[in-house]
């Protein structure tokens, strides 16, 4: 369970579009992953989007490691491979 910084990072990401290097749309962020024991972000799940998953019924998702992403705005932009630089795994406050 996620609290006070923790509940507002979640907040703040869950949501957001994803593209892919080239400006392509993947999905929405429908939750993420965080490790307890280091208090930092691992992963993103995005869902797919389309009416089945507005409407709760789709479970098709893909989970994309923290590191591969390249910065977070108003979208979520993903590098093109796991060495191009980008955001550090940000630590959360637990």
């Amino acid at each position: 369970m996620l609290h006070g910084d923790n509940m507002r990072i979640a907040e703040d990401i869950i949501g957001k579009e994803v593209l892919d290097s080239s400006a392509t749309i993947i999905g929405k962020v429908k939750d993420i992953e965080v490790n307890l024991g280091t208090r930092k972000i691992e992963a993103i799940v995005i869902g797919k989007g389309g009416i089945s998953e507005s409407i709760g019924i789709s479970k098709e998702e893909n989970v994309i490691p923290y590191d591969m992403v390249k910065q977070i705005g108003d979208k979520i932009l993903l590098k093109e491979n796991i060495d191009e630089p980008g955001l550090e795994t940000q630590e959360l406050g637990l």
